[in-house]
């Protein structure tokens, strides 16, 4: 995936839209032959031809979603501003990552056997990043930090190798995501401050390295898997942070309050799910991308892929200042678990308003104003109780959504009439 930016022509003469970068490795999925004049294997010669989301894929994003919950485990246990700092570090090698895995296969399905394996071991090296993170960091456990990076560089080294199959530019881009593979497992071996220097020369090898290299090339994005695979990510998530909401509940039993409490977090997830589905901003989003000119459409593929940063780590957030709350009556740090509950729901609804404005698929300002909304929130976990927050920030986003879909009705009321 590459960047928006222009860049130089291509040697067949086709404007090059790719000038910026791909998360995880940059490709020319769409051309019709590579550079030495053979035909791609891995491109379709119709940009809109329907390829619909695998169940390998979804098998992949179930794996990818369990790092989501570490990251959860990661932040409850750290709910302070390193603990935040560490989780977006890893955020932001993961996320890459997944994004070059979307590409990949949104250029060829996985319907190949030796395309299977490999995706199967990419989801394998996810999975041992996913255990090794809530030790990550901190001193004392070199082995688990260690693993943390080999699982990260086997799933650099395997979408290397997959996107090799399909288009052999991404040896431009291979070096930096091994790069920060190796800057990772690096990290392992040195004190906390200098490790999270290596972790952010990590994150920054791979955000930046469209800066660096802006290979020709242009990519026929397919609409329909693009927008799919997104949002069956952000399902995936989300019941990923009600079952771990559940675990973490669990051993209180299931008293009045715990009860209360768990199905008010079930149904402010519900919410979440609507803000994203409810309303068809996922079929619209497919919807401007089909409509967009094949050379244009890299453009609003990185838009839909940066707005779904807030949109997870609001998931990753709202799980572990739930985890923090429900079930749990020692209540610990109840400022901090608030303040958690709070942003999590606000960056969820603050990446829904960019996903809306990026894509021009709707208005913006109700949710910009559910967001802060949201934040707000705080002040009743931390001074009144969990249930009060939950209760009152599940009625503020039913609030918003009522009002969104009047603001749409009452227009097309009046045009009738």
């Amino acid at each position: 995936m590459t960047g928006p930016g222009p860049g130089a022509p291509d040697p067949g003469g086709g404007a090059d839209v790719g000038g910026a970068a791909d998360p995880g490795g940059t490709a020319n999925p769409g051309s019709a032959t590579d550079p030495g004049g053979r035909a791609d294997v891995g491109g379709a010669a119709n940009p809109d031809e329907p390829l619909r989301v695998t169940t390998l894929e979804l098998f992949f994003d179930l794996v990818f979603a369990f790092t989501l919950t570490q990251l959860a485990s990661l932040l409850q246990h750290r709910l302070t501003l390193s603990g935040a700092f560490e989780v977006l570090l890893v955020f932001g090698v993961l996320w890459w990552m997944y994004g070059g895995y979307a590409w990949l296969t949104n250029t060829r399905a996985p319907t190949r056997t030796p395309d299977r394996l490999l995706l199967l071991l990419g989801m394998a090296g996810f999975l041992i990043c996913g255990l090794a993170i809530p030790r990550g960091f901190g001193p004392g456990d070199t082995e688990t930090r260690v693993a943390l990076g080999v699982g990260y560089l086997i799933v650099v080294l395997v979408h290397g190798a997959l996107f090799y199959r399909v288009n052999r530019n991404i040896v431009r881009v291979t070096p930096f995501n091994v790069s920060a593979a190796l800057l990772v497992i690096g990290a392992a071996f040195v004190p906390t401050p200098a490790s999270y220097l290596l972790w952010v020369a990590a994150v920054a090898v791979q955000w930046l390295s469209p800066l660096i290299i802006q290979p020709g090339g242009r990519f026929n994005i397919r609409p329909a898997h693009f927008a799919e695979r997104h949002g069956a990510l952000v399902i995936v998530a989300l019941g990923e942070s009600v079952a771990a909401v559940g675990i973490g509940a669990a051993p209180a039993g299931v008293t009045f309050n715990v009860a209360v409490a768990a199905v008010l977090g079930l149904a402010l997830s519900a919410v979440l799910w609507w803000t994203y589905f409810g309303d068809g901003d996922d079929e619209r989003a497919e919807q401007a991308i089909g409509a967009t000119d094949p050379s244009q459409r890299a453009r609003l593929a990185l838009a839909i892929y940066y707005a779904h940063i807030p949109i997870l780590l609001g998931v990753v957030t709202l799980a572990a200042g739930a985890s923090l709350t429900i079930g749990n009556p020692a209540r610990p740090h109840p400022g901090w678990a608030a303040l958690a509950v709070a942003a999590g729901a606000a960056l969820f609804l603050a990446g829904s308003a960019w996903f809306r404005w990026a894509l021009r698929i709707g208005p913006i300002a109700l949710r910009l104003a559910g967001a802060a909304f949201a934040l707000a929130t705080a002040a009743i976990g931390a001074t009144v109780n969990a249930e009060v927050q939950l209760a009152v920030l599940l009625a503020g986003i039913v609030a918003m959504l009522v009002a969104e879909r009047y603001a749409r009705v009452r227009p097309t009321a009046a045009v009738r009439a």
